[in-house]
């Protein structure tokens, strides 16, 4: 990290910054911690707008025929990927720019997302569109994340990561529901087109005006780290080193892609499903949004509690409640008990998506902490990819869809079986 860089950004502070001098932890840059939260809850609404008016009205506003399981799954395919290959290098990009310039470049790629909502004549729209939505997503989240890891102790990982998701994934399910009842009222277009474009800019200029860069707090983590190592290692043997060659980091990695299944069934499929089964839009949003609040809300108790207890058992069960709860849904027909299952679901993200980036950051030394987690969200993220396509290809060759159902559900309960078998208890970090 060029000393430079470090003391322009050191200097550059407002003299009403987090503190005067650079200390970890969450109360001492509470100021700090709290904007990249409202940058976290504003990313989350980003992606959440898209969460149930794009699947449910894609037929009626895109041209998409019934049943066009796989053209419906692309825009999720297309996501994934995109983001998948922005989290891998965000976090060395941040770590040669500073975070602050990656977060502006984020929402500056997606300004023209709510003009394309407005204006799409064809789905492939809407399929370019979801490419700048990946560009935003992997480069606001990644470093609204690292810069309050950046911020706290070392020791407050699991309840940064609980904040975190809690924030994100909260704003997730309150804009599903709010975009589908702006939809009903002005349309699907000039309603995302709207909730869009003041969300994207109210991130923007919060960005610019409100963000202070923390490459110092990260090269004082460095500093501090007893295990710290002089030698540079590239993003090439970084990726290899957790994808392939340490147990641990490749059981949390894989049980990161996998744990996107659940996501991208909720996100794809569990709209077009509510609505077949002869529910409205509004109740289809509420469903799907209790998935999301209760996922976000109880992460403030998970992410905490496993900083006491450990993470591997949450992990473990987290995987396990999702994979119950998914395959649950097609065999019940009332909408008390799909709300029952959504929370359920959401209890078990709680339990396990938090814990995951934290273990990583755990295995991680800090030196290289961003980039091997941003190695874990490229894993993290291909799940939306990968899960799409092989449930799109599922639900278009059965043109049915209890397939997904159960294909969700095994993989869950095999990921969390290697997770119970090849990650430790006791930390080791990792030294690449």
């Amino acid at each position: 990290m060029p000393q430079t860089l470090i003391q322009n950004q050191t200097e550059g502070r407002s003299s009403n910054s987090a503190a005067d001098t650079i200390n970890h932890g969450i109360q001492a840059n509470f100021r700090q911690f709290s904007l990249h939260l409202v940058q976290i809850f504003l990313v989350g609404l980003t992606i959440g707008m898209t969460r149930i008016v794009i699947p449910a009205l894609a037929e009626s506003e895109f041209g998409l025929a019934d049943q066009a399981f796989f053209l419906l799954a692309s825009f999720v395919v297309v996501f994934g990927v995109v983001k998948a290959v922005m989290n891998l290098f965000a976090g060395k990009l941040s770590e040669t720019y500073g975070r602050k310039n990656i977060l502006i470049v984020g929402w500056l790629v997606a300004l023209p997302i709510p003009f394309m909502f407005l204006y799409a004549p064809t789905w492939n729209w809407i399929i370019l569109t979801t490419v700048l939505l990946g560009l935003n997503q992997g480069l606001c989240w990644s470093m609204a994340l690292n810069s309050k890891l950046d911020l706290a102790q070392s020791s407050q990982k699991g309840l940064v990561n609980g904040v975190n998701e809690f924030v994100g994934y909260a704003a997730v399910g309150i804009a599903g529901l709010a975009t589908a009842y702006i939809a009903t009222l002005f349309g699907a277009r000039a309603g995302l087109f709207y909730f869009s474009l003041i969300v994207i800019l109210l991130g923007l200029v919060l960005a610019k005006l409100t963000i202070v860069e923390t490459l110092p707090w990260a090269k004082l983590h460095h500093d501090a780290d007893e295990n710290s190592i002089g030698e540079s290692k590239s993003l090439a043997q970084l990726f290899k080193l957790a994808s392939i060659e340490n147990k641990s980091l490749f059981a949390l990695n894989q049980a990161g892609l996998v744990e996107k299944f659940t996501d991208a069934i909720v996100w794809i499929f569990l709209p077009i499903y509510f609505i077949s089964q002869g529910i409205s839009l509004i109740e289809s949003g509420a469903i799907i949004s209790i998935y999301g609040i209760v996922w976000g809300a109880t992460q403030l108790i998970t992410g905490p509690l496993s900083d006491k207890i450990g993470r591997k058992d949450l992990i473990v069960w987290g995987m396990w409640f999702c994979g119950m709860g998914i395959t649950a849904i097609p065999f019940t027909d009332s909408i008390t008990l799909w709300s029952f299952e959504a929370a359920f679901i959401g209890v078990g993200m709680a339990m396990l998506y938090p814990n995951l980036g934290a273990s990583v950051g755990d295995f991680s030394p800090p030196q290289y902490r961003a980039s091997l987690i941003g190695v874990y969200r490229f894993w993290r993220d291909s799940g939306y990819a990968i899960g799409a396509l092989v449930m799109g290809i599922m639900a278009q060759w059965s043109q049915d869809l209890l397939m997904p159902f159960w294909f969700v559900g095994i993989a869950m309960f095999l990921s969390g079986l290697i997770v119970l078998l090849w990650l430790p208890r006791k930390i080791e970090q990792t030294s690449p």
